[in-house]
Order: structure tokens, then C-alpha cells, then sequence
């Protein structure tokens, strides 16, 4: 029984003893490496030396993004392969071996040891600063006028710099970078770092600003022309031109006001005049037959009235009614209406005599609505129906067409230029082909008296009439 016990206690001995052997032998091997259950940055590095791991960990490191984001928050990307970056986690990972205690090792037999460290980094500052230099804020802030600037642009357009508000202290915002990329940081905020200057205008400057304040309400003008289905507004640029200037700056009176140069504003209205009036104008037809023609003459077409127009910008250019940001229509006054206006102002509603073909035809809304053969006026004799773009300036029936040895009487007269018009004509049997080459008329376009009397119900006074060969 005694011996039994005995060999029972040295059994168990022994085996304390071989597991305190052991237990050592592992303490002493962790000397060197790291313990048991280690994982650093997702590398395991149980029983590896710092020189192993640091190079695991090189493998997977990549040369970083530092993002820099300004007062508005916009980003800008350095990438720091451009620098000559460079890693080592030789220290850290030193510095963390020698905070694990080989004799606890079975402490990470339970507990795995995770760690996620960040290498000592190094950058050529040449390079760095190369990439720095080359952001389009650092750019644009070595190239920003360093006072406030009021002038108009190549448009013709004021503009206001202000080259105060929004500085950004560029060697603070490089060191503040370097900073960053020291810490291991991928994100530089300018503001929170502090990199921008904080300036105050003098009285000059301020003086500046409160007129600009006055000139960009003013060029937001909120008058638009309107011209039948076109509309031209009244720009910033126009404005702009239309101010008498001293010093490249505009010029106020003695209640403030800015003071208009009514040459410029009279010139502005030339200008639309010549843009958008009919009257007297070269048109391009497109014709039945299928070609363009082109019609010169004629007494259809509208005409501005230059002096009332010139009149009303003056009146209320200064108008702060007009510079709201809320657009405002207006038709101007013309010295000659017209059934429509802008640049196509024959539109789609018109009657068109082609006296090659001898034919007329009348679109109402674009939908030819009466198509019929006619006879215009007499080549022979020289009495050919002139071109032109007129217009139905009246409407009559039951008239006698009186002239030269003749007295026509006609059901529907539907005057056009002058004495030339639209009419039946009963004493006609035929119409069309050439007759008007030697039986033509005295210069009116004669018309089937059917056809005259659809005509006549269908067409408004006012409607363009486009006669042409």
C-alpha cells in the first residue's frame, strides 16, 4: 500500500515536472517571438520574430490616399506612391513583443491576442511637395488676386473677386499634410486644422463690395421681349453696356441711382429691331411647289417702335420691379403691327399665289385649307402682279373695280397691296396654266368665284399674303 502511494506521488511529480519543462521551454521560445494566439493586422505570428512579421506585414502594405478637404468640401487626392512612401512596423512591433510577458503565455491559449498596428511611415518631402503643388486648390490659390476686384469680364459682364474671403495659408496647409501623413492619417480637414486666413477688409474694400451688391441686382434684369412665340431677355451683359462708366466703373448721381447711357440703350434697340422686325425684310419661302424662294418687298412685316422702346428701357432699367429674380414679359409698341412676329412671322397661317404655276393656296394653322388655279397679272402688257410678302389689309363684297377703260364688278375683294388684290372673276371660263402670259389681269389675282367665296369666309384681315414667281 505504502509503495503504491509512493510511485503514485512520484508519477504525479514527474508529470508536473515534465509540464513545467515544458511550460518553460515554451516561455523561453516566446523570448524571441511572439506568443501563442497572436495575430497582428489579420498576419499570425505566433512564435515569428519582429523581422518576420514586419515583413508579412510590408507585403500587404500599400502606399496610401491622403484626402484633403476644403472649407466647401470638396476633396482633393494625393496618392503618396507618388512621395516614395515608405512603411516599417519594425518599432511598433518591437515595442508591442516587449509588452507580452513570455511566462503568461497560456493567458493567449484562452484569449487570442489581436492587435491592428500602424507603421512608422516615411515620404520623400521633395516629392511630396511636388504632389501638393499640383492640386488644382493649391494652384488656384497661387494664382488668386490677393485683393477684392470688380471689372467686367471678357463677356461683358461685371464681376466681383473677392480675393480675401477663403485664403488658405498654404505652408500651414503642407505642414498640416505632413502631419497627417506622420500620424498614419488618410484625411487632412483645412478648416479643422486651421490652414485658412482670417482676414478683414479695409473701408476701400468694403466700399467695393457694397458696390458690387448694386451692380448684381442690377444685372439680374428680369425683363424678357417677348416677340410672338420668341422670347429675347434683357442680360446681365446688356445691362452692363448700357451704364456710363468712369474708370471702368459705373457712375451714380446724386440720389445713388446708376446713370444710363441712352446711346448705348438706343443702340441695344436698333440692335432688336434689326433681329426682329418684318418689314422690309429678305424671307425665305418654303413653297408648295417645294423649293426656297427668296421674296424680297412687300408691305407685310412689323416694325418696332425704336423711340418708345428706347424710351421704356430707360424708364425702367433702374426700376427695382425688374430686378426681383422673377421674369417679367413684355411686348414692345410698334410703329407697324403684323398678324405674327419674331423671325418666322409669317407663321402658319397665310395665303400663297405661286404665279409661275398660277396657283393659290391657303394654310390655316398649317392645314392647307383651299387650293385653286388662278390668273394674275398680264406679262405682255406689263402688268404682272409684283412680288412680295403683303398681307389682307380689308375685306369687301359686292365691289366695282374701276381703272383705266374698264369697270369690273366682283362678289369678294380682298385687297392686298394697293389696288391689287384677290377677287372672283365671273368673266373668266378658265384659270390657270398661262393665260396671264398674254389674257392676264391688270395685276389682281383672279379667282373661280367658288373658290373667292371660301376664301373670302375663311381668310382675317391681317393674314400674310406671299406672292412670288
Amino acid at each position: 500500500m505504502k509503495k503504491t502511494t509512493k510511485r503514485l506521488v512520484l508519477a504525479v511529480l514527474l508529470f508536473l515536472l515534465l509540464l513545467l519543462t515544458g511550460y518553460f521551454i515554451l516561455a523561453f521560445y516566446y523570448r524571441e517571438g511572439f506568443s501563442v494566439n497572436t495575430w497582428i493586422n489579420g498576419v499570425y505570428c505566433t512564435g515569428k520574430t519582429v523581422e518576420e512579421v514586419n515583413s508579412e506585414l510590408l507585403l500587404r502594405t500599400e502606399a496610401p490616399n491622403i484626402v484633403i478637404v476644403d472649407r466647401e468640401g470638396t476633396e482633393y487626392t494625393i496618392s503618396l506612391a507618388e512621395a516614395d512612401y515608405q512603411a516599417d512596423y519594425s518599432n511598433v512591433l518591437e515595442h508591442y513583443r516587449q509588452e507580452q510577458n513570455p511566462f503568461l503565455w497560456v493567458d493567449n491559449v484562452l484569449f487570442h491576442s489581436r492587435r491592428e498596428l500602424s507603421p512608422t511611415v516615411t515620404v520623400d518631402v521633395d516629392a511630396l511637395r511636388r504632389a501638393y503643388d499640383s492640386l488644382e486648390f493649391v494652384r488656384a490659390e497661387q494664382q488668386k488676386n490677393k485683393d477684392y476686384s470688380l471689372a467686367r469680364d471678357t463677356s461683358g459682364e461685371y464681376v466681383f473677386t473677392d480675393g480675401l474671403a477663403g485664403r488658405i495659408d498654404l505652408e500651414k496647409a503642407f505642414l498640416a499634410l505632413e502631419n497627417t501623413v506622420e500620424n498614419g492619417q488618410e484625411t487632412l480637414n483645412l478648416s479643422d486644422s486651421g490652414c485658412y486666413y482670417d482676414i478683414t477688409p479695409n473701408e476701400n474694400q468694403k466700399t467695393l463690395r457694397n458696390l458690387w451688391k448694386e451692380i448684381e441686382r442690377y444685372q439680374r434684369c428680369d425683363i424678357v421681349y417677348c416677340f410672338g412665340q420668341e422670347r429675347h431677355p434683357v442680360t446681365a451683359v446688356d445691362c452692363a453696356s448700357f451704364l456710363v462708366t468712369e474708370n471702368g466703373l459705373p457712375v451714380t448721381d446724386q440720389t445713388g441711382n446708376f446713370v444710363l447711357d441712352e446711346e448705348a440703350v438706343t443702340a441695344y434697340v436698333e440692335q432688336l429691331a434689326e433681329k426682329y422686325d418684318g418689314y422690309g425684310r429678305t424671307r425665305q419661302f418654303h413653297s408648295t411647289r417645294g423649293d426656297v424662294i427668296t421674296i424680297e418687298g412687300g408691305t407685310y412685316g412689323s416694325k418696332l417702335d425704336q423711340k418708345k422702346e428706347t424710351a421704356y428701357l430707360m424708364e425702367h432699367l433702374l426700376d427695382a420691379g425688374v430686378h426681383t429674380g422673377t421674369q417679367q414679359s413684355h411686348v414692345p409698341t410698334y410703329e407697324r403691327e403684323a398678324f405674327c412676329y419674331g423671325r418666322d412671322d409669317i407663321g402658319d397661317t397665310y395665303i400663297e399665289v405661286d404665279m409661275t404655276q398660277q396657283k393659290m393656296y391657303y394654310y390655316e394653322k398649317g392645314e392647307l385649307r383651299l387650293e385653286t388655279d388662278v390668273v394674275t397679272g398680264n406679262m405682255r402688257r406689263r402688268m404682272g402682279t409684283p412680288e412680295g410678302v403683303n398681307f389682307v389689309y380689308n375685306k369687301q363684297k359686292d365691289r366695282v373695280l374701276r381703272g383705266p377703260g374698264y369697270a369690273s364688278p366682283v362678289k369678294f375683294w380682298v385687297p392686298v397691296k394697293g389696288s391689287i388684290g384677290i377677287h372672283d372673276a365671273s368673266w373668266r371660263k378658265e384659270f390657270g396654266g398661262d393665260i396671264y402670259q398674254t389674257a392676264g389681269s391688270h395685276g389682281c389675282i383672279n379667282t373661280p368665284k367658288d373658290k373667292m367665296e371660301e376664301l373670302y369666309d375663311m381668310v382675317q384681315i391681317g393674314t400674310p399674303v406671299v406672292m412670288f414667281y
